[in-house]
């Protein structure tokens, strides 16, 4: 048996491939899929799929990992939250220098943080974030009944009472730009905008804007472009924490995923319903 890791091109005969799982976060992940002729369903990783919808002919069933990336995501955001509201970057710099810096810092307790994009993802942060004492407000592409997730047409309300705003949307022609100057403008001074979710959902030049001026600030697992190049002025723009979209791959992802894996081929197998079908044959 001959397994593709994505660490290099596949095999060139794949045309008896039904089911295919695209490796995660490899370089030649996707390099297979216009040779796959015989594909039936094609398995993603991740929890978006804007990378992948347009290589897909349309009679191909498109799943994705919808629900595997939620704790290890969910983890890494407040992880981000937490690093800047305590400032552990100024600490770590301090440690290094073994100097004693004295002073007191912002708090993730008492503050009020949106969570747009409120999905699977934004429902294990939520959990997390109430656990820490911070008052938490849902918003989704559409408000949902009972008020409890407000929608996006609310955001511009929203803004001016933030202290921290996290995204979690998938990249999409609604999205694309969905935090840009104008909004930015309406948070308050000193407030936090963190991104999981897609780099473009972002505004690339108007937080870079916001953050050297000092107004805002800006906890960045995902970026515009991506990877950010080197001697790009986000990477010491002050206020700005970035990390290289690791947050959905932590160690709990991986058994999870392949327990998953297996557990979707048995359902093609046996011609049970898939999990997290996102597009269907001939959509």
């Amino acid at each position: 048996m001959e397994v593709f890791t994505g660490d290099a091109p596949g095999p060139d005969d794949l045309g008896d491939v039904a089911f295919f799982t695209v490796p995660y976060d490899r370089p030649f992940g996707t390099e297979p899929i216009p040779r796959l002729t015989g594909v039936r369903v094609v398995q993603a990783l991740t929890a978006g799929y804007d990378h992948l919808a347009g290589l897909l002919p349309g009679d191909v069933t498109l799943c994705t990992a919808r629900g595997l990336h939620d704790g290890s995501t969910a983890e890494h955001a407040l992880a981000l939250i937490l690093a800047a509201q305590r400032e552990l970057p100024r600490w770590t710099r301090a440690q290094d220098e073994g100097r004693w810096e004295h002073t007191h810092t912002r708090s993730l307790a008492d503050s009020r943080v949106l969570i747009v994009g409120y999905g699977s993802i934004g429902a294990a942060l939520d959990a997390r974030l109430r656990a820490c004492e911070a008052a938490t407000v849902r918003v989704a592409r559409r408000p949902r009944p009972g008020g409890q997730v407000l929608g996006v047409a609310d955001l511009d309300g929203l803004l001016p009472s933030a202290d921290i705003v996290v995204l979690i949307t998938p990249l999409s022609i609604e999205t694309r730009g969905l935090l840009d100057a104008r909004r930015l403008a309406l948070l308050p001074d000193g407030a936090l905008v963190v991104n999981v979710g897609r780099g473009p959902v972002l505004d690339a030049d108007a937080i870079l804007a916001e953050t050297m001026s000092g107004r805002l600030r800006a906890a960045l697992d995902v970026t515009d472009p991506e990877p950010l190049p080197p001697g790009h002025p986000l990477w010491h723009s002050p206020g700005v924490i970035i990390t290289p979209h690791v947050a959905g791959g932590a160690a709990a992802f991986y058994p999870r995923a392949e327990d998953f894996i297996a557990a979707q081929v048995r359902r093609f197998a046996t011609g049970e319903p898939l999990r997290n079908v996102v597009r269907e044959p001939g959509n």
